[in-house]
């Protein structure tokens, strides 16, 4: 359906192209100025439904997002962020680029679930639509090209491996979630679930969302300590700055980050990795957000009609060192 679409917009622009040839040759030979490439006329036009400020992830995702489909590559992005995180203002801007009849829809999604009907229209349209970081449930991969993101599930088996040998005697562990309803919340549980729900030593306290943000995790961690006389050793952060949160809650009750509280984080931004290289953050998983260029090369391919895979997994690193982070940190892009 897709190809269909394409295949017709191709033969325009070839038309388009041997135009603008033939009215370059004639401008040139009466001595006038080329005209200039690159108008909006011949730019493809990408819809991005984005979630907007929500930490140095977001931020270094969808500005790598923008900066790689610019319109010296050929294209306009169409930048629509959420309002508040409010699913239905994405939705609304979800229609408006189906109704516009943009080329190519990017979807970061604030919530998983209810894209149902805002997808079908997009297939109707024969519009593609590719998933940039999070998921949507139920996962019908009929309703959009392929998922680009690192795999949450993996990362998170990775911290909860470390968390595994590095308590080798058991403790008590607390975890610092994300938005209810969001898809890389729940991959990340399934994955720490996985591993540690299988070791009966470390003991779960309790579990609950602090929003991504490092003052509410501050908080909730605060009260966590106080109802368990600071018997916590273990504090697994979905998110750098939540765990950076656990850092200032931890100093507030009198004790040491990293040796009294061990606390492991999810993404990998500049922030995480100097307080790993500092000595306060125990363990950073990285969560790559740069992803521009692997966005770029599965629209490229869509619009020409090729296949491409239904998920596309972006490598990530882990740190699990001060000396890692310091090694990584001067060449740190977010």
């Amino acid at each position: 359906m897709f190809a269909k679409r394409r295949f017709i917009s191709a033969l325009a622009l070839t038309a388009a192209g041997a135009l603008t040839l033939g009215l370059a040759a004639c401008s040139a030979g009466s001595g006038s100025e080329p005209a200039a490439s690159g108008g909006s006329g011949d730019l493809t036009t990408i819809g991005f439904v984005a979630v907007g400020p929500e930490g140095a992830w977001r931020k270094a995702n969808e500005a790598n997002i923008q900066e790689t489909f610019s319109k010296d590559a050929g294209f306009d992005l169409k930048y629509a962020p959420a309002a508040n995180n409010d699913q239905k203002s994405q939705i609304d801007a979800f229609t408006s680029f189906v109704d516009e009849g943009v080329d190519v829809i990017l979807l970061s999604a604030t919530e998983g679930s209810g894209w149902e009907d805002s997808l079908e229209r997009a297939k109707e349209a024969e519009i593609p639509v590719v998933l940039i970081d999070r998921g949507i449930e139920p996962n019908n991969t009929d309703l959009y090209v392929t998922r680009i993101a690192p795999d949450n599930i993996a990362v998170s088996e990775g911290v909860a491996n470390w968390a595994v040998k590095t308590f080798p005697n058991g403790a008590n562990y607390f975890t610092l979630e994300g938005p209810a309803g969001v898809s890389v919340v729940n991959e990340r549980n399934e994955g720490w679930d996985e591993v540690v729900g299988a070791d009966p030593k470390l003991v779960k306290l309790g579990a609950q969302t602090a929003n991504w943000s490092t003052e509410e995790a501050k908080s909730v961690f605060e009260t966590v300590l106080k109802s368990n006389n600071n018997n916590v050793q273990l504090v697994f952060a979905q998110n750098d700055e939540m765990g950076l949160g656990a850092v200032q809650a931890v100093e507030e009750a009198g004790l040491t980050p990293g040796k009294d509280v061990k606390i492991a984080t999810i993404d990998g931004t500049k922030n995480a990795l100097q307080a790993l290289a500092d000595g306060k953050l125990s363990f950073v998983a990285e969560y790559n957000p740069l992803f521009g260029e692997t966005a770029l090369e599965v629209v490229k391919k869509v619009l020409a009609g090729e296949k491409v895979e239904s998920s596309i997994v972006v490598p990530s690193d882990t740190f699990d060192s001060p000396e890692a982070a310091s090694t990584a940190l001067p060449n740190r892009k977010f």
